[in-house]
């Protein structure tokens, strides 16, 4: 599944660079022949974004950074490519993916995370059982300064009872840029979901 991932995530024309950050010794060898930069980082991070942080900390030619989980091995390569320009507005320090394809199944799906969006398309909130228009595809971008100071913040009550790292953005007042899509992304959250793991691609 994360070579899947990398292999998307390869596709895509406004990346320089791709660093896969692990933090296990059976992961590191199961990924090294693969030719992809692995780092190892600490097992103790909150998130997965708490883990691109202590990466992005040791690189200095960095301006945009987009945090792709593993478990998006279907990822549209131009959708990154997408949330990328987001960012050539100066003003956007987060982005995130929302995708309009939000299915009656979905709604139901406490594993689907839904988004609520402002007139300007900023989220307003996000929840995992809330009626909702849109569907949020979980990829972010941001901007060095913009992680770097998510980071530094301690995890706030939503982001620990909902399990969604982005309410720790919402709660300190960091605007989270949602750039729409029509498009949807399988991601793995469930062991049914892992079946279908080099079936789509």
């Amino acid at each position: 599944m994360v070579v899947q991932t990398a292999e998307q995530v390869s596709k895509a024309e406004s990346l320089d660079r791709i660093v896969i950050a692990i933090d296990d010794a059976e992961t590191y060898e199961a990924l090294k022949d693969y030719g992809y930069n692995l780092v190892m980082t600490s097992k103790d991070h909150q998130s997965g974004t708490d883990r691109v942080a202590e990466v992005i900390k040791q690189i200095n030619d960095v301006g945009v950074v987009i945090n792709i989980q593993a478990d998006e091995p279907f990822i549209d390569p131009a959708l990154i490519d997408r949330l990328v320009e987001a960012h050539s507005d100066p003003s956007v320090g987060m982005s995130t993916l929302i995708s309009t394809q939000l299915t009656a199944e979905d709604q139901n799906n406490d594993n689907i995370v839904k988004a609520i969006l402002d007139k300007h398309n900023f989220a307003i909130d996000f929840s995992r059982h809330a009626p909702a228009k849109y569907k949020h595809l979980g990829i972010y971008g941001f901007t060095k300064d913009t992680l770097l100071k998510f980071v530094s913040l301690g995890q706030t009550e939503n982001e620990k009872t909902r399990s969604l790292e982005q309410m720790r953005a919402l709660d300190n007042g960091i605007k989270i840029k949602a750039v729409l899509t029509n498009k949807d992304c399988l991601s793995i959250n469930t062991l049914e979901d892992l079946s279908h793991i080099g079936k789509e691609k």
